[in-house]
């Protein structure tokens, strides 16, 4: 089977290559000729711990290919995945523009029967859209359009990809559900459930598992703080309700709020559809304020045990990707964090092993630092914001013959708390 997939970012890129690790010859194709020309050379435009080799792989085994021009492959694809990016408007809508210029390609081009996969996240009644679209010009026995949500978790996309919880597919009739069953079969062979419906529940599914995990994200930071203002300990409330298998022990690990390229702008998006439609969506407004919430409260904890102005303490940031094992830093609450010091007068540095360029994209004003050694030397203060192995394996003796000053804002929970507090350390974590 021959399988075309829009879009080389994170789900395209990605996809494409499980897909032709499962045996599928497939093409991935992006009008970003600079992302291509670096696919072409063996090299990933982003950081995803075990994507390079297995794309390099693939290549070599002939089972995957990359271009620039989509026209090329159309006609001949049995299938045409959609992964482009949906980005959050300014108004908090999903942007579907690249959506409807890669269906607008496919109309042109489109010959014999072609079934049409949405991969990307997009708001509920899409795929009708897609279809009415392409029904302009192109006879409907000759196509399909399938609902296909991809959940994929940055820093572990591959196996979150070959073993995931279920395969959603949202499909309005048999022919295409059969033609579904045989791309995932080597999937669905291992036992991986299966799951159809139709193709607005898959859509609405997408977006209501996001808004739920971001709401475990923000409760147990709303938990972490009462836990400190009862003298309780988060850690331990968290393991108690983890074990409830209605709740499960996943996302329950406070923090400095949830981020990157997926929570934000589908929380965004689910609200704006509601209203759209007559609808609330009160708690999940709730969580969208709550994590904005988050950032503004840990920075002024910062602010509050340091010394501010041109003579008053270094601080060094450790991590800026919104999550460990990922280079994303889009929408990373440290971006938050460190321009809320940055506007209190406070003197920032900042490290991450892997996301340090991105960051630079973004606030290329800020001293960034080249290795972590260079970020602990002379800090005043630590804040750490992303749960790197490297914080974690920190030497703590001699952390403290690196830093100048003795405050440890740990907003991961990485260190534990009564060691921190016997070594010297004026330590700072959540929920205790």
């Amino acid at each position: 089977m021959k399988i075309c997939v829009i879009g080389c970012g994170y789900v395209g890129l990605v996809s494409a290559t499980c897909f032709a690790e499962c045996g599928l010859d497939v093409v991935c194709v992006d009008t970003n000729a600079a992302k291509i020309d670096l696919l072409l050379e063996g090299r990933v435009p982003f950081y995803e711990p075990s994507l390079e080799d297995l794309i390099i792989k693939n290549v070599d085994c002939n089972r995957l290919s990359f271009s620039k021009d989509l026209n090329l492959y159309i006609a001949e694809a049995d299938a045409i995945f959609l992964a482009v990016g949906t980005p959050m408007q300014s108004d908090g809508k999903a942007d579907l523009q690249y959506i409807y210029s890669a269906v607008e390609d496919i109309r042109t081009q489109l010959k014999g029967y072609t079934l049409i996969i949405v991969k990307s996240t997009v708001p509920i009644g899409t795929g009708d859209a897609i279809e009415n679209k392409l029904l302009e010009s192109v006879a409907k026995e000759k196509f399909d359009v399938v609902s296909n949500p991809e959940f994929l978790r940055e820093g572990s996309a591959v196996s979150d990809f070959m073993a995931p919880d279920r395969i959603l597919v949202g499909c309005e009739n048999g022919n295409s559900d059969k033609i579904m069953k045989d791309i995932y079969a080597s999937l669905i062979t291992n036992n991986i459930p299966y799951i159809t419906m139709r193709r607005r529940s898959a859509e609405m599914a997408k977006y209501a598992a996001n808004s739920f995990l971001a709401m475990k994200v923000s409760f147990i930071n709303e938990i972490s703080d009462l836990c400190e203002a009862t003298n309780a300990n988060v850690k331990e409330v968290s393991k108690a309700i983890g074990y409830d298998k209605r709740i499960g022990n996943s996302f329950l690990n406070p923090g400095p709020g949830y981020g990157g390229s997926c929570f934000p702008k589908d929380i965004s998006a689910l609200i704006n559809i509601a209203h759209e439609h007559g609808s609330e969506l009160r708690i999940i407004e709730g969580v969208m304020a709550s994590n904005d919430r988050r950032k503004k409260l840990l920075s002024n904890r910062i602010i509050k045990k340091i010394k501010i102005g041109n003579d008053g303490d270094v601080v060094s940031i450790l991590g800026v990707s919104f999550k460990a094992g990922t280079d994303d830093v889009r929408e990373s609450p440290s971006l938050s964090i460190i321009s809320n010091l940055i506007d209190s007068g406070v003197n920032i540095k900042v490290y991450d092993p892997r996301a340090i360029e991105n960051y630079r994209k973004i606030m290329p004003d800020v001293k960034t630092c080249k290795t972590l050694g260079e970020a602990l030397s002379g800090a005043d203060a630590i804040v750490i914001l992303t749960e790197w192995d490297e914080f974690r394996n920190i030497s703590l003796s001699g952390l403290k013959s690196k830093m100048r000053g003795r405050k440890i804002f740990d907003y991961r929970n990485i260190f534990d708390p009564e060691e921190m507090n016997k070594l010297g350390f004026e330590y700072y974590c959540l929920g205790y």
